[in-house]
C-alpha cells in the first residue's frame, strides 16, 4: 500500500475514532466535529510520525525522478543529448 494512502486512511480513521468518542457528550454536532478535527490532528502529529515521514520521502523521490526526467527531455530537445557520444557533426566531417 502506498505511504500516502496509508497515512490518509490513518488520519481519517483517527478522526472517526475521536468523533465516536465525543458522540455521547451533549454538545452541538459542529462543535464535536471541530474538536475532533483538532484532537485528531494533534494525535496524528505524534502517533503517525513514521507514516508521515514515509509519505514525505515518497513525494520527494517522485519529485526528484520527475525533475531528472524533465532535465533529460530538455537536453534531448536542445540537442545536447547525443546517443552515439558524437558531438552532433555528421561522421566524416572535420
Amino acid at each position: 500500500m502506498s505511504p500516502a494512502v496509508k497515512y490518509t486512511l490513518g488520519r481519517i480513521g483517527l478522526f472517526v475514532v475521536v468523533v465516536l468518542a465525543l458522540w455521547p457528550i451533549d454538545l452541538n454536532i459542529f462543535l464535536k466535529l471541530m474538536i475532533a478535527v483538532i484532537f485528531s490532528a494533534a494525535l496524528s502529529f505524534f502517533l503517525m510520525r513514521g507514516w508521515r515521514d514515509e509519505m514525505a520521502q515518497q513525494i520527494a523521490d517522485t519529485a526528484e525522478r520527475r525533475r531528472a526526467e524533465k532535465d533529460r527531455l530538455r537536453s534531448a530537445l536542445a540537442g545536447d543529448d547525443q546517443p552515439n557520444g558524437t558531438d552532433g557533426k555528421p561522421q566524416g566531417s572535420p
